[in-house]
């Protein structure tokens, strides 16, 4: 089949350079690929997008209301070297002459030009893939009255393997009678989920008064530099009857965590159950989470994804399955999927998967399960990280949960891979390193984390965190290794005491 799939190579020899999975928090998005969480391979379904399920160019240009100016050159005023995003899409839904809505993309900012034949033909695939993902439901659409906005967030990973994040937010536009929702997409290089969700409302507040007034305010986004974790930039905007106002934009301090929200996450799962969900997720296997909202799907699998730091996942993940891809459940490589409600018969008949229900009223969470996922994680170091998450306030905020959530999970890597540095043998200083595997899992005492650490290192995540560990220099430690190096001198005050 024509799977979408993120296959990395396991050979040990002529292998790729992996991205970088070590970095302490306040560290720019482009060395997070851990926290880059999730990742639509589009590129597996370029084909797909001519069909006539996919909707069409529409006849009439895009919107003429808007003239974008011509793009200014980056300056030295940006300092992370990238700009906020690359462009804004809106989709529409048209009727089509058979009746039925397709979404099509009505406006986009900026518009480029100048582009040569192959360029434009990409940049072509990329647009219609974007209304893929801003309405995964296809043409099941009808007008509205009522319609509660949501804002989610996928991810476009090039051939080069070069990603982008798409952020979404869905709305009934502004008028009388019913009439269909529409989409704003903002492509961008840049994970902050939050920092996007601000700067939705300012689109949105201003589509409700005109079209023409969202171009002014992407203009000075764009030509604004993106912050540094923990700065601000100020962004002037004028609205009529409103006069000039000042959006301040801030990056969280601990940029780690910037792209994710895992209240969604502890809502819709008890801890126990989070727990499972993460030890087959350690060990790679197929997952496909199952909900009614599109917020809720990606939420969910972003946060899933964080879990696992320093690790990151490395096969298929699309955090919300267009309805025109929903054979991809079928691939037999490991994957972590979101898919709808009303698509749940066709993805559960799988085998050897955990499907996992996030919907309210659900009568069950685990639809389908192997089995052992209870029993994959050392009874100890679970028991552990279900007394940290009891720490947390009952209605935790979004910070507290991201204090509490990381210092759970981090340890359990800590204390069944924590001292992976001892068996990395370099024949000299500054050179490559070689893992021993065998001697590794063996100096463990427990039983337990021996057996699981023994099936944990066949994973591809293990593998590239390792070949990373072994390229880099000996000395060069990142905030895995600080939090590995604060464990080690604990336990050798406790046995001091003792």
């Amino acid at each position: 089949m024509n799977g979408v799939q993120i296959l990395r190579s396991r050979a040990r020899g002529g292998r790729k350079t992996a991205r970088k999975s070590m970095f302490p928090p306040g560290e720019d998005e482009e060395d997070k690929g851990a926290m880059k969480r999730l990742s639509t391979m589009w590129t597996s379904f370029r084909g797909k997008i001519s069909r006539d399920r996919v909707p069409k160019e529409p006849d009439s240009p895009l919107s003429s209301e808007l003239v974008p100016v011509e793009e200014k050159p980056r300056d030295q005023r940006y300092a992370s070297g990238q700009f906020f995003f690359e462009y804004l899409v809106v989709v529409s839904l048209k009727k089509t002459k058979s009746g039925v809505y397709e979404p099509q993309i009505t406006y986009q900012f900026p518009k480029k030009d100048g582009m040569v034949r192959f360029q434009k033909e990409e940049e072509e695939k990329t647009l219609k893939a974007i209304t893929l993902f801003c309405f995964p439901e296809g043409i099941n659409w009808a007008p509205l009255t009522e319609y509660c906005s949501e804002t989610f967030s996928f991810v476009l990973t090039e051939i080069d393997g070069s990603r982008r994040n798409g952020y979404c937010r869905r709305l009934l536009p502004h008028g009388n009678g019913a009439r269909p929702p529409e989409a704003y997409c903002i492509i961008s290089k840049v994970a902050c989920f939050g920092l996007f969700s601000k700067i939705f409302d300012e689109v949105e507040k201003r589509r409700q008064k005109s079209m023409a007034m969202i171009y002014p305010f992407m203009q000075s986004l764009r030509e604004a530099p993106f912050p540094a974790p923990g700065n601000t930039v100020n962004i002037k905007s004028f609205i009529p009857e409103s006069g000039t106002e000042i959006i301040s934009l801030t990056r969280p301090i601990d940029s780690w965590l910037e792209h994710v929200d895992f209240r969604v996450l502890f809502r819709c799962l008890t801890d126990e159950e989070v727990l499972q969900v993460f030890a087959a997720t350690v060990l790679e296997r197929r997952i496909i989470f199952i909900a009614e909202e599109l917020g809720t799907l990606s939420q969910v699998i972003h946060a899933v994804t964080v879990l696992l730091y320093p690790f990151i996942w490395q096969h298929t993940l699309i955090s919300i399955v267009p309805e025109i891809l929903i054979d991809v459940v079928m691939a037999p490589t490991p994957y972590l999927l979101g898919v709808q409600k009303r698509l749940a018969d066709q993805v559960t008949d799988q085998g050897d998967l955990l499907a996992v229900d996030l919907s309210e009223g659900r009568k069950q969470t685990f639809i389908r399960e192997i089995g052992d996922e209870d029993s994959i994680l050392p009874h100890k170091l679970k028991e552990d990280i279900l007394q940290a998450l009891k720490t947390r306030n009952e209605n935790a905020t979004l910070e507290e949960l991201n204090r509490v959530v990381p210092e759970a999970f981090l340890p359990f890597f800590v204390k069944t891979v924590g001292h992976f540095s001892k068996y990395i043998v370099r024949n000299g200083p500054g050179q490559p390193g070689k893992f021993q595997t065998r001697n590794f899992y063996k100096a463990l005492e427990s039983k337990s984390t021996r057996h699981f650490v023994k099936k944990f290192v066949e994973t591809q995540m293990f593998d590239l965190f390792i070949q990373e560990a072994e390229q880099r220099p000996a000395n060069q430690n990142g905030f895995f290794e600080q939090k590995i190096a604060e464990y080690q001198r604990k336990m050798r005050e406790k046995t001091k005491k003792h």
